[in-house]
């Protein structure tokens, strides 16, 4: 499918954003000035983005996740364990971002407003959401819910680390969300090691509550 007009407009002001973002914030002034780098009129601007600097939210994320999920399938996946494909999909992620840090750093200061809370957990889990399925994912059950919950939790507390982290190579950030997934696996060890516990008293009480009632 062709893009649109809209979609190219949204492109271009896009393109040239980022600067802008990382000098005046994710602003409208910022906006305005990536509209006029960008050659384009008042009326494209709004054809393109009708919430203006609000758009672009969605268009800069969706831009570094196409960029993510481009990178992972050029990994073997199936010779990685899930931990390794977790941490790698997260690193790709905030890898595809690395050219517009700041810029990245503006966009979740403006999305910490508690009015945008909404966008900026929407935005995180589909992000959370485009990795389990990029690594294969099928659940349909709670473990569903739960797996992308947990890994957003993982993407915004590894962008944290990520924006205090000023080297060159990000170590700290990569030892930073390794210690993240390490301690999403021994949850999950230990869930796995109480649901036999958890079924066992729900039999025991369901017992219980047959034999004080019974007829």
């Amino acid at each position: 499918m062709s893009a649109t007009p809209s979609d190219r407009f949204r492109a271009r002001i896009l393109e040239a954003f980022p600067a802008h973002a990382a000098r005046d914030g994710w602003t409208e002034a910022a906006f305005k000035a990536a509209v006029a780098e960008a050659g384009l009129s008042e009326g494209e601007a709004a054809l393109a983005c009708p919430k203006g600097a609000f758009d672009l939210f969605d268009a800069f994320a969706a831009r570094a996740d196409a960029a993510m999920l481009e990178r992972l399938e050029a990994l073997d996946l199936a010779a990685m364990k899930v931990r390794q494909r977790v941490r790698a999909a997260v690193q790709l992620r905030l890898e595809a971002q690395a050219p517009y840090k700041e810029a990245a750093r503006a966009m979740t200061r403006a999305l910490a407003h508690p009015l945008r809370a909404p966008e900026a957990a929407r935005l995180l889990w589909r992000t959370a959401d485009l990795i389990w399925r990029a690594l294969g994912d099928v659940s349909t059950d709670e473990n569903y819910y739960s797996k992308r919950a947990i890994l957003s939790g993982v993407l915004a507390s590894t962008y944290a680390r990520w924006f205090s982290d000023d080297s060159e190579t990000s170590e700290a950030t990569w030892a930073f969300l390794d210690a993240r997934i390490e301690n999403v696996m021994q949850f999950e060890k230990l869930k796995a090691q109480l649901k036999p516990v958890s079924e066992g008293m729900q039999s025991a009480v369901g017992a219980a509550a047959r034999f004080r009632y019974r007829r």
